[in-house]
């Protein structure tokens, strides 16, 4: 099918999103015959078929006012064939989409409350099969509840009250620009063409204080001096806070979907737990969407994603992410390092790296976004996020080594994801080019690194890039000031390197430590504890039963149930609270602070 005469038209009514449904009306340019429409299925930024076409209900297609049956592909469940009538040039097809109430999963999670929305485009409209997304023109209008503000990337052509109509775009730039809504909203202005749309439950929620504002200034200034060049026309933060929508972040080209509770940007400890979250998406917009593995850059949403790049796409954004949350000051550089600390034990300690090797969790991706919690550590989940921190620190310090200080992963970054700007575009790439583009800035057997530490299955994670900089990972009694956050932000006790248990505040067991001391001793995840030696379970008395086993042989009692049945184990441990930390090794010169280290 060639490139439409003219543009498909949506009309999107989001004045009901409060009672968790979105209205959509579209005309689609068509000719006479049969004819398949598409149901977005293969998401960008999700990596996996997370198109919500479940939730796609009351839909009537017809041409001229009358009825066109449809008829589901049998084998793809995205897929609709009709058989447009004689005479006709378009369709007119109206559905409605349920968004769910729980708050669980990416944009298919819960998107919406009384007081705000965040809407996308994927979800409430169908394409015509056979034509590249790029190649389908698409002119969309959005009708939001009276009294709302919204923000989003997609250009507007005219403002009437309540509505908007955008200026037609690729199917493409449409799906890749989302919009936030509600009636707590704000638009800040960071710098000339970047703003944070910030929509919360409450007009509290939406108070940032002048000092964080600042922070996200910085952070456009950081990414400029990292790449040198900016793929997009605009950038839009849209950040949603609340306790009642799907948490989590989602990149797109010129905008990023931010979700965190309510009171994110107001309470300090879930405010430092999440900091990284905007620096992440943020960065995406050059590593991720203008470069972009080749086996992601699929012609429309139908074509299964390849994620084996994922240590590239989401690994490289990761460490960067990490690195400019503390560059921008969101982060100081020992809260830097105390999260590096927590990365570097969680993936060391995972029995699970011992069968499965890090390539694996990319390509498996799309299933392992939905791993459950239960024996995760020994499952392993999508690790090329955090191991991918690892392995591109390792790859910085190793640069600084060997240019002896003239060059870094600064270098690579910028040649590698800089280059013209001003507008979106897209650059894929694959394993040759990020080898290439690694010995361009210096020269080394980067094939052979990568793939030792893509392929391993060696019992604990690649240190490398700590150790040559300076640090050592050790582990103490104490918990660090981000550990303590973590902890109180998730609810949750993490005593996974003592005595060897994951348990949140009420006593669900999430997971335990394959091999360690409460596995061995039979307790299994997914249920929960009642009593630590014959008293009743809070926080505070597992802590003081582990610490003071110190010295001692009894056992530690542990009375758990599971299912309708209760049952005591005794946990043969005695090595009290064990929690991770960097150390300065004096013996090498501190690069970490260097890594870390405004540019401006």
């Amino acid at each position: 099918m060639a490139a439409q005469d003219a543009p498909m038209k949506l009309r999107l009514d989001a004045t009901d999103a409060s009672r968790h449904i979105l209205h959509a009306s579209m005309n689609i340019p068509a000719k006479p015959g049969p004819m398949t429409l598409l149901y977005p299925e293969w998401i960008p930024g999700e990596h996996a078929p997370s198109g919500p076409v479940v939730d796609m209900v009351g839909l009537k297609i017809t041409a001229g006012g009358k009825i066109v049956p449809w008829k589901r592909d049998a084998v793809n469940m995205y897929a609709l064939h009709v058989t447009v009538p004689e005479g006709a040039s378009s369709l007119d097809v109206v559905f409605d989409f349920v968004t769910p109430p729980e708050a669980a999963g990416f944009t298919s999670g819960a998107s919406a409350t009384t007081e705000l929305a965040v809407l996308n485009w994927n979800q409430v409209l169908l394409y015509p099969e056979g034509t590249p997304s790029d190649q389908i023109r698409l002119q969309a209008s959005l009708k939001v509840p009276n009294g709302w503000k919204y923000g989003t990337a997609l250009p507007i052509a005219r403002e009437s009250g309540n509505e908007v109509e955008f200026q037609p775009s690729s199917l493409t730039t449409l799906i890749d620009s989302p919009v936030s809504a509600g009636a707590h909203y704000r638009t800040i202005e960071l710098a000339s063409g970047h703003y944070l749309h910030v929509a919360g439950d409450s007009e509290r929620s939406i108070e940032l204080s002048d000092e964080l504002i600042e922070h996200y200034k910085n952070l456009v200034l950081e990414t400029g001096a990292l790449f040198g060049s900016r793929h997009y026309r605009s950038y839009h933060f849209l950040l949603t806070l609340s306790d009642h929508v799907a948490s989590f972040g989602l990149e797109h080209h010129e905008s990023s979907d931010d979700r965190i509770a309510e009171r994110g940007m107001i309470d300090e400890m879930t405010r430092k737990v999440n900091a990284d979250l905007l620096p992440h998406e943020f960065i995406h917009s050059w590593n991720g969407k203008y470069r972009r593995p080749a086996g992601l850059a699929t012609p429309d949403y139908s074509e299964p994603m390849k994620g084996g790049l994922l240590w590239v796409y989401e690994g490289l954004t990761q460490y960067l992410g990490e690195v400019l949350t503390a560059r921008s000051g969101l982060l100081t550089a020992e809260e830097f390092r105390e999260n590096l600390a927590i990365t570097a034990a969680a993936l060391d300690r995972k029995s699970g790296r011992t069968w499965r090797p890090l390539e694996d969790t990319a390509v498996e991706a799309q299933l392992l976004y939905n791993g459950r919690e239960d024996y995760a550590e020994y499952r392993r989940g999508t690790d090329y996020y955090d191991e991918g921190t690892l392995i591109w620190l390792e790859v910085d310090v190793l640069i600084r080594e060997l240019s002896k200080g003239t060059k870094s992963l600064n270098d690579f970054c910028r040649s590698f994801a800089g280059g013209p700007g001003g507008a979106p575009a897209l650059k894929t790439y694959t394993f040759k080019d990020v080898v290439a583009a690694l010995n361009a800035v210096q020269p080394y057997d980067w094939e052979a690194f990568l793939n030792k530490r893509l392929t391993s299955t060696a019992p604990h994670a690649p240190l490398g890039g700590i150790e040559n900089s300076g640090w050592k990972l050790t582990y103490s009694t104490s918990r660090s000031g981000m550990w303590r956050d973590i902890e109180e932000d998730n609810k949750i006790i993490n005593m996974l390197y003592s005595i060897g248990l994951k348990v949140s505040e009420e006593g669900n067991i999430s997971d335990v430590a394959y091999g360690g001391p409460a596995q061995k001793a039979g307790v299994s995840p997914a249920t929960k504890l009642i009593a630590v030696n014959g008293k009743q379970y809070y926080p505070v008395i597992l802590r003081e039963a582990v610490q003071s086993a110190v010295g001692k042989t009894a056992p530690i009692e542990l009375l758990v149930k599971n299912g309708e049945y209760y049952q005591t184990f005794k946990v043969d441990y005695h090595g009290g609270e064990m929690y991770p930390h960097l150390t300065r090794d004096e013996t090498k010169a501190d690069g970490l602070s260097k890594i870390v280290a405004r540019s401006q």
